[in-house]
C-alpha cells in the first residue's frame, strides 16, 4: 500500500456483524498499518476501534422497534455519513445491517468519491434481485460469504470478492467432549436429536407446537431417544414457556460452550431454516430443515422466491439432500417420518454434501477475515491506479 497509515472507516450494526468486522480488522492490521474509526461492538473494541457510539442502537429488528427510534437513527445516519467525510478514509467497510449501512453509503457518496465496501453480499439470487443493480449504484466492492454470489453483482459492473464463510474455520467441539456429554444425559448408544427452533420470539412461537408434535410422532418409532435444545441468548424463559407442554423431555443449552457439544453430539437435527443449517455441517450433523411463516409472508414469498430451496447446503452443495418442510408442507407427521429415515440412515445421505459445503466455504484455506483484509487493501490499490 502506502507507508502511511490506512484509513478504514468500519461500521458493524449487530453481534454478526461485530464479529465479521473483528476478524477483517485482525487482517488488515497484520498486512498494513492501519487507523480505525467508525461504529462497532466488543469484539471490534478488542481489535482498536473506540465506537462513535454503542453498536447496540443499531441493534433493532422489526417495525414495532424501529419505528420508536425512527428519528434517532436518522440523526446516527447523518453523524456518521458526516464523521466520515470529515476524516476522508481511505475505504469505508460498511458490515451487513444493509438499512443503516446503505443509507449512510448514500449520504457519503452525494458528497464524495470516498470508496465503500460492504461486507456480506444481500441475498439477490434467492430474493429480489434488482438489489444488485441498486448496490452497484452506492458502493464499489461486495465482499461475499458464499462462492456462487460474485456473478450476479459483477454482471452489473460492481467488483464483488469471494471471501469465504466464518463456519468453515471455526473450531468444533471434541470427540471426548462429546461423549462426556452423551455419558452425562445417559444417552451414549442412544440417538439424540438437537432441536433448533429459531433465534426470534415470533418464529419460536410459530414452530414450537410443530416441533413438539413432531418429536411426540419421532419418539414413538424411537422411545430411546433424548432431545437436546439450544436455545439463543436471551431467549431462555420464552423458549421454556414455549415449550412446557412438549410429550418429550428436552434438556436446553444455554452457553457457547455447551452448545458447540451439542451441536457436534446430535445424531440429527430438527433445525429452523437459516445459517444454522451451516453450522450444523460444519459439525458433520445431518439434519431436517422445517420452516413456517406468516400468511401474508408466505404468499409473498411463494411468489418472489427465485430458487427452489432454501437450505444454504444445499444450495452451496448444488444438490438437495437436505429435507426442507417449509409453508404447508411443514406438517408434523411428514417431518417425523424424514427424522426416523436420518436416524435410521446415520445421516449418510447428507455426508458428501455437508463436506463439499465445508470446501467451498473455505475449509482449509485462509481465515475469512484475512481474505477480506486482502480484498479490501487491493480494491483500495486498484482504485488508485485508475484514478
Amino acid at each position: 500500500m502506502t507507508e502511511k497509515a490506512v484509513k478504514v472507516f468500519v461500521i458493524a450494526g449487530e453481534a454478526s456483524g461485530d464479529k465479521l468486522g473483528a476478524a477483517a480488522m485482525a487482517g488488515l492490521k497484520s498486512l498494513a498499518e492501519v487507523e480505525f474509526r467508525g461504529v462497532g461492538g466488543m469484539r471490534m473494541a478488542e481489535e482498536g476501534l473506540t465506537s462513535q457510539f454503542p453498536m447496540s442502537e443499531l441493534s433493532l429488528m422489526g417495525i414495532a422497534e424501529i419505528l420508536p427510534k425512527y428519528f434517532h437513527l436518522k440523526r446516527r445516519i447523518r453523524e456518521v455519513a458526516r464523521a466520515i467525510l470529515d476524516w476522508q478514509p481511505d475505504v469505508v467497510l460498511t458490515i451487513d445491517s444493509p438499512d443503516f449501512c446503505l443509507r449512510v453509503a448514500d449520504l457519503v457518496k452525494a458528497e464524495s468519491d470516498i470508496r465503500i465496501c460492504h461486507y456480506v453480499a444481500p441475498t439477490v439470487w434467492a430474493w429480489r434481485p434488482e438489489r444488485a443493480a441498486k448496490m452497484a449504484k452506492r458502493v464499489d466492492q461486495v465482499l461475499a460469504l458464499f462462492p456462487f454470489e460474485p456473478p450476479y453483482f459483477e454482471k452489473e459492473g460492481l467488483r464483488c470478492d469471494f471471501v469465504g464463510h466464518p463456519v468453515a474455520t471455526e473450531d468444533v467441539a471434541s470427540f471426548d467432549a462429546v461423549m462426556t456429554l452423551r455419558a452425562t444425559c445417559n444417552l451414549i448408544d442412544k440417538p439424540v436429536v438437537l432441536i433448533l427452533p429459531g433465534s426470534r420470539k415470533g418464529e419460536i412461537s410459530r414452530l414450537a407446537p410443530i416441533f413438539g408434535e413432531t418429536l411426540g410422532h419421532f419418539a414413538k418409532t424411537h422411545p430411546e431417544a433424548g432431545y437436546w435444545l439450544a436455545v439463543a441468548p436471551g431467549l431462555e424463559d420464552h423458549v421454556r414457556a414455549a415449550i412446557k407442554d412438549w410429550p418429550v423431555e428436552v434438556e436446553l443449552f444455554t452457553d457457547p460452550v455447551s452448545k458447540s457439544v451439542a451441536f457436534r453430539g446430535a445424531d440429527v437435527a430438527l433445525a429452523a431454516s437459516g445459517t444454522v443449517s451451516l453450522e450444523l455441517a460444519a459439525n458433520d450433523t445431518a439434519m431436517v430443515i422445517a420452516y413456517r411463516m406468516n400468511w401474508l409472508t408466505e404468499q409473498i414469498v411463494k411468489r418472489k422466491l427465485l430458487v427452489d430451496t432454501v437450505t444454504l447446503v444445499n444450495l452451496v452443495s448444488e444438490s438437495r439432500v437436505v429435507p426442507e418442510f417449509l409453508g404447508p408442507d411443514c406438517i408434523p407427521q411428514k417431518i417425523a417420518a424424514s427424522l426416523s429415515h436420518v436416524v435410521n440412515t446415520q445421516g449418510h445421505e447428507q455426508r458428501a454434501a455437508m463436506n463439499l459445503t465445508m470446501e467451498r466455504l473455505g475449509r482449509g484455506d485462509e481465515a475469512p477475515g484475512l481474505r477480506a483484509a486482502r480484498a479490501v487493501l487491493d480494491g483500495i490499490s486498484e482504485a488508485r491506479a485508475v484514478a
